[in-house]
């Protein structure tokens, strides 16, 4: 991957980093599923009318909407509603790079290397001790639905690899290869269609029609604030140049960055709320890091090779 990709996936992992401090901070003022709902409606409108459908099958542009923006969002923004610490919860959802390995084995076909297998096993055990060793103040169901929204996103993941490599959509004649930058905006755009509307009518469902409208008509400038931050640097930005990187490099390539999300998030939460994990969760953090590191190979685990007698004299003949 070139220098100038790398520091983008970087850049993008900063700003996901702290984009969920900006969640917890919204979601104390609305409720989540309605937060989700604003988040890409906000998306949406006007990017849809600016950015060209994705040259993709509709199944799977709705398909990457499902899993990475409705799943995995109305997931996280339930959690944190519920009490999982932000820090946390961004260390928590990096199992989503175990969860892709083993989605792509089905959806994709790719095979898993042993080290990779390794870097799975790894990767649970280090959540099972975070979940296990969780303090008081981490509910157990705000855990699971952390877990939750790890999964969606790696399927989302495996959806968008698989789209993009695919080809353009057969129903039209193509005329012209579109950059993968324009490819990646397009898809995050489009995809987010899914979301608005279940989201609000499964707000309007748990909440009640009384508490959305007095929601949506008090918006606080915290919950705004939070708003814009979301949706234009974290979805616009974020998802468009993850997901141009995901059209030009194999998804072990970029995967691999998230790492540095769980750094971020959980300095920004230190810094800004406070927060510090307790012994196990430090641990069992650690632990899910390094399996998350050789499942994407930016730790290898090197097999001893036995020397061969006969190099020896091969090289002297």
């Amino acid at each position: 991957m070139p220098l100038r990709h790398a520091l983008l996936a970087v850049l993008v992992t900063v700003v996901w980093g702290v984009n969920f401090l900006a969640i917890d901070v919204g979601v104390a003022d609305v409720p989540p599923a309605l937060f989700v709902a604003i988040r890409f409606a906000v998306v949406l409108v006007p990017a849809i009318f600016l950015v060209p459908r994705p040259a993709a099958r509709w199944r799977d542009v709705l398909a990457v909407g499902l899993f990475m923006s409705l799943g995995q969002f109305g997931l996280l923004y339930t959690a944190l509603a519920f009490g999982m610490p932000p820090g946390l919860a961004s260390l928590v959802l990096q199992a989503q790079v175990a969860f892709t390995v083993l989605f792509a084995v089905a959806a994709l076909r790719e095979i898993p290397t042993r080290a990779q297998l390794l870097g799975v096993l790894l990767g649970g055990a280090g959540l099972v001790v975070v979940g296990l060793g969780r303090s008081e103040a981490t509910p157990a169901g705000a855990f699971l639905l952390t877990v939750a929204a790890a999964a969606s996103w790696a399927t989302g993941n495996v959806i968008a690899r698989r789209a993009t490599t695919r080809g353009p959509r057969p129903t039209r004649p193509a005329t012209g290869r579109r950059s993968p930058a324009v490819a990646g905006l397009s898809m995050t755009v489009w995809s987010a269609l899914v979301v608005p509307v279940p989201m609000l009518a499964l707000a309007v469902a748990l909440d009640g029609p009384a508490a959305v409208g007095h929601a949506l008509t008090h918006l606080t400038p915290a919950a705004i604030v939070s708003t814009l931050y979301t949706a234009w640097l974290a979805s616009l930005f974020g998802y468009g140049v993850w997901n141009t990187l995901l059209a030009r490099h194999p998804a072990s390539a970029v995967v691999p960055f998230t790492m540095l999300v769980p750094v971020v998030g959980m300095l920004a939460a230190w810094l800004v709320v406070g927060e510090r994990p307790n012994l196990a969760e430090a641990a069992g953090g650690v632990l899910l890091l390094v399996g998350v590191a050789v499942t994407s190979g930016v730790v290898r685990v090197r097999r001893r090779v036995r020397p061969d007698p006969s190099a020896h004299y091969h090289r002297v003949v």
